[in-house]
């Protein structure tokens, strides 16, 4: 049992996976059921040693046959089981009725369905409601049974997935999910778990593979980020400031130069040889005063940047640009040169009212917001369809883009696939500036010469490790000044 560290899939693939080692590898699916169920109670076991009591509650599908082997064997461990089947045991298949079987002759006889009069006994709850095959809204009396669950006030394991969340994108199948403790899923990580508004649901997440053997998984998956590329950033001894890229940041329209300070100290942190930040002349004094190793230039015509976009190696455009003709401006030129490029915050929002095209290859950074306005969607449309909405990103107008959808599970895409996810970062993080620290990052690594997915990537890893060890040292809420202090580029 381990977090997942490989890659992540889709809800469908995993399904096939499983069916590919029934009917290819010729493990039987009753065996690989039993192996879920155990894997299961070995975890409740684990983290609940005092509970005596389990409450375990049983849909209609192979969901609930899991439910029913970790019935059995607490049953068999001594345990007192409250076993309350929401579907119809009789309606059972399969596997499914294997598993009914065996946790009946241990309770001793048949159980009737449940559609209400019931409560929660148990010590702890093990949630085998719905699993990953279930779709549109989660209906009676299976929502009874979740409001059931979540009013209890009890420890809640759940079983692959907490039941209303949707395995395939993250998204919510009821307003009000299971809202589990720990979720041990089976096979393979699902991505829906990691990313989207499920992660408020899934608690501690969990994986355990049932052994299957490593040819399975015929798929590459979705990888997740961890910090590979690291070791391109050591310094040689012999190394100067000229070996590690100039970067030009753009922004900071009156009110709002902490932006571009913010990204520019960011880039410093992250090993840029030279950071150039381009943004209206009555920042410059507050930007020196606070950083004096960036070079800032005031600027109050987008001609007057011609030399620096020339001499930059990458452009880092957005964090508090505005959307004023000074901000458009500023982002036509910077676009037209054709550098490696990383945009953010109001440079996407003039991006998404299509005054500016971006040349290919570049880095967009759009929170969820800045997502639905770069693809006419609402921003409950991209939570509930994050891994669509970065596919998206990079197709369309944005073609050639590489995407980063920010947010809980933040994922990158490119070529209108999704390429990788990142497991870490926390809510702190969820703080003015965090976004334009990630845009300097970013920008620095486009500076210091990695490609542009490789760079989003690391950048996004980087940034994310840095909010976990901010947040570790702070008792208090994170500001985005802390992610800097915490930033460091050794493993």
């Amino acid at each position: 049992m381990r977090q997942p560290t490989r890659n992540v899939f889709s809800a469908s693939e995993v399904r096939a996976f499983d069916r590919r080692a029934i009917n290819e590898f010729s493990i039987p699916g009753v065996r690989l059921m039993h192996r879920a169920g155990r894997a299961a109670f070995d975890v409740l076991r684990s983290r609940w040693p005092d509970a005596r009591i389990l409450s375990i509650i049983c849909g209609s599908g192979n969901n609930a046959g899991d439910g029913y082997v970790v019935a059995g064997c607490a049953k068999d461990a001594g345990f007192d089981v409250q076993l309350i089947p929401v579907g119809d045991p009789g309606k059972l298949a399969g596997e499914a009725m294997q598993a009914c079987r065996f946790a009946e002759a241990r309770l001793g006889g048949r159980f009737e369905q449940q559609l209400d009069g019931w409560s929660v006994g148990g010590d702890v709850v093990v949630d085998a409601l719905l699993g990953t095959g279930a779709q549109g809204a989660v209906r009676l009396p299976y929502q009874t049974a979740v409001d059931r669950i979540n009013a209890a006030g009890k420890p809640v394991l759940a079983l692959d997935l907490p039941s209303g969340v949707d395995a395939e994108n993250g998204g919510l199948l009821t307003a009000h999910p299971v809202r589990a403790d720990v979720t041990v899923t089976f096979v393979a990580a699902k991505l829906g778990l990691v990313t989207g508004d499920a992660v408020d649901f899934v608690g501690e997440l969990l994986l355990d593979d049932l052994d299957l053997p490593e040819a399975v998984f015929d798929r590459p998956g979705v990888r997740v980020m961890d910090g590979a590329g690291l070791a391109t950033l050591a310094r040689r001894p012999g190394a100067h400031k000229g070996d590690f890229g100039r970067l030009l940041v753009v922004g900071g329209e009156t009110d709002m130069g902490g932006a571009v300070l913010l990204a520019g100290e960011a880039a410093l942190r992250t090993g840029a040889g030279l950071v150039t930040i381009a943004t209206r002349s009555e920042n410059r004094a507050a930007i020196l005063a606070r950083r004096p190793e960036l070079m800032v230039r005031g600027v109050e015509d987008p001609k007057d940047i011609a030399d620096l976009v020339e001499r930059a190696s990458a452009i880092a455009v957005g964090p508090g640009l505005g959307r004023s003709d000074w901000g458009n401006g500023l982002l036509r030129t910077v676009a037209d040169a054709g550098k490696p490029m990383v945009v953010d915050a109001d440079g996407l929002n003039i991006v998404a009212d299509r005054s500016v095209g971006l040349p290919p290859a570049t880095i967009v950074t759009p929170h969820p917001g800045e997502a639905g306005r770069l693809l006419g969607e609402t921003t409950t449309w991209i939570q509930s369809n994050r891994p669509e909405a970065a596919a998206r990103l990079s197709k369309g107008n944005l073609s050639g883009a590489i995407a980063v959808l920010k947010g809980a599970g933040t994922l990158i895409a490119m070529e209108g696939a999704v390429a990788s996810v990142c497991l870490g970062g926390n809510p702190g993080m969820a703080t003015a500036g965090s976004g334009d620290v990630l845009t300097g990052i970013v920008g620095a690594l486009l500076a210091r010469g990695l490609e542009p997915l490789a760079a989003a990537e690391l950048g996004v890893w980087l940034h994310a490790r840095a909010g976990d060890e901010a947040r570790a040292g702070h008792a208090g809420s994170l500001i985005a000044g802390d992610l800097i202090g915490a930033l460091r580029l050794t493993a």
